[in-house]
């Protein structure tokens, strides 16, 4: 139907996450139909991206300095290590302005159906941080997900031994949520978190 060049603008955009095929030939004919100079800065910013963005070799976080700005902070608890499963979930905790520790992105969970081991995400790098006396406590902030539990409770029993406080963080109902219409894992997750008022 479209031209050889188009459909392979078209199949780029269907690579990304989340872009089904309508979308990527809306997208397809937005950059066909912007001037020239629309398509030079996109391709402009996404190789600057890659080319400058990289990951930070203490936390994993992705930054344009190594080490990153949280980590370089002398205003963050060193003492405090955040564990998360993606970059991503870096934002979330930073968006609270609760969290003044610092962070270990694993980038990844373990998960044998997707044949991801824990050699195949970060964790050996967290043990190297952890050699550091400076560590009290460790916050295990993976997804409430069979993956993410699964992860937590493996960095659990390779940290305990080493005399660090081990937390997870509490799941539960969400503000404004129903109790009718919360599954029963959250429902046990909110009352296994429960705290005294």
């Amino acid at each position: 139907m479209y031209s050889e060049t188009v459909t392979k603008l078209i199949n780029q955009f269907e690579k990304l996450p989340g872009i089904g095929h309508k979308t990527a030939v809306r997208l397809a004919f937005y950059i066909l139909e912007s001037p020239k100079s629309v398509a030079e800065e996109m391709s402009k910013v996404f190789l600057d991206a890659k080319e400058k963005v990289k990951f930070c070799s203490e936390c994993f976080n992705i930054t344009e300095n190594d080490p990153c700005d949280i980590c370089s902070s002398n205003k963050r608890d060193e003492s405090i290590i955040c564990v998360v499963e993606n970059v991503k979930d870096v934002v979330a905790m930073e968006k609270t302005h609760e969290y003044k520790g610092k962070y270990h992105v694993l980038h990844g969970s373990i998960s044998p159906m997707n044949n991801v081991s824990a050699a195949d995400i970060k964790i050996k790098e967290l043990l190297e941080r952890l050699k550091d006396d400076v560590i009290k406590e460790v916050i295990l902030a993976t997804n409430p997900t069979v993956e993410g539990e699964a992860t937590a409770m493996y960095i659990s029993r390779l940290i305990k031994p080493l005399g660090i406080n081990v937390t997870r963080i509490a799941h539960g109902i969400p503000v404004g949520g129903d109790l009718e219409y919360t599954d029963e894992i959250t429902l046990i997750k909110a009352l296994e978190g429960r705290r005294k008022m």
